[in-house]
């Protein structure tokens, strides 16, 4: 895959994951679509890019009718090669603490608001003949940690959403790969936490390397899966 100039549309990319891998993708040359709720916080990411290389979009993708109007203004002027599933919250209670409320919202943006990212760029793919779908998971896909089972249902889904569509898609050359990080240091885990195992969490820039690694991979090959931890494992 040819770096120069590919565009790459990530959701999510105001902070952690998506953050740094805007950045990584945006200093190998190519063109960054950067979305997320918070505006705030994406103007800060524009600020820290090549202001060439990186675009601001706005998104909620809980909304489908948002996910929509997005890709809509991004793919008017530019083209989009990779879609950068990266978007996600949590709750850290049990399953008897969760309030449905909080279940509805963790489902809506894991894994609804993938799927429509998904749905949204694959007519777009198919009718180019390629592209690539990166899904930012998580180790809860390889085992049970309490206290998230919330989360793990959401990812659980688009990790057996995305197995299928792979298999539906590679007639049409795109590449869907799934990255699978244990403990990183981003806002997802509460400050105490990140205090007490901030030693031991990955930094989201090392995560980013190994997706735009994968990305950039050439012949007729696609990386799969990739479970990424600690060298001292999980917390």
């Amino acid at each position: 895959m040819n770096s120069s100039k590919a565009g790459i549309w990530i959701t999510g990319a105001s902070s952690g994951i998506g953050k740094a891998a805007a950045l990584e993708f945006a200093s190998v040359g190519c063109n960054v679509f950067a979305s997320a709720r918070r505006v705030t916080e994406l103007e800060r990411l524009k600020e820290d890019a090549d202001e060439s290389a990186l675009s601001i979009f706005p998104c909620n993708i809980a909304s489908r009718a948002n996910v929509d109007q997005t890709f809509k203004k991004i793919v008017s002027n530019h083209k989009v090669d990779c879609l950068v599933n990266n978007a996600g919250i949590t709750s850290f209670k049990t399953a008897e603490e969760n309030s449905v409320k909080e279940i509805d919202e963790v489902i809506a943006t894991n894994l609804l608001g993938a799927i429509y990212t998904i749905k949204t760029v694959l007519p777009y793919m198919i009718k180019n003949d390629g592209g690539t779908i990166i899904n930012v998971l998580s180790v809860v896909t390889e085992k049970v940690f309490t206290g998230s089972s919330a989360y793990t249902a959401s990812k659980m889904g688009l990790f057996g959403y995305s197995k299928v569509l792979r298999e539906e898609v590679r007639k049409y050359n795109i590449r869907v790969i799934n990255i699978i990080p244990g403990a990183t240091e981003t806002s997802i885990w509460t400050r105490e936490l990140r205090n007490e195992y901030s030693e031991r969490m990955m930094k989201p820039e090392s995560v980013a390397r190994v997706m735009v690694s994968a990305f950039l991979q050439r012949d007729n090959l696609v990386t799969e899966e990739i479970v990424i931890r600690p060298i001292q494992g999980d917390l």
